[in-house]
């Protein structure tokens, strides 16, 4: 396995930790904390999800 496939692994891991984190903090509590805190992580999870869309070309030999 190559670094870039684990890279890849741990922010896609990442990525569904934030989701799943802002769906528990939206199902326990309705407070205003809690929706804050559910808001940041969503906004987390878009730039992870931005970052991981810039990984497409890593990895990849450049064309000869």
């Amino acid at each position: 396995m190559k670094l870039i496939t684990a890279h890849r692994i741990l922010i896609g891991a990442g990525i569904a930790f934030f989701v799943f984190y802002a769906a528990v903090l939206l199902m326990h509590d309705r407070t205003t904390a809690s929706v804050v805190q559910a808001i940041v992580a969503l906004a987390i999870a878009g730039g992870l999800v931005l970052y991981y869309r810039t990984l497409k070309g890593w990895g990849q030999r450049p064309p000869s």
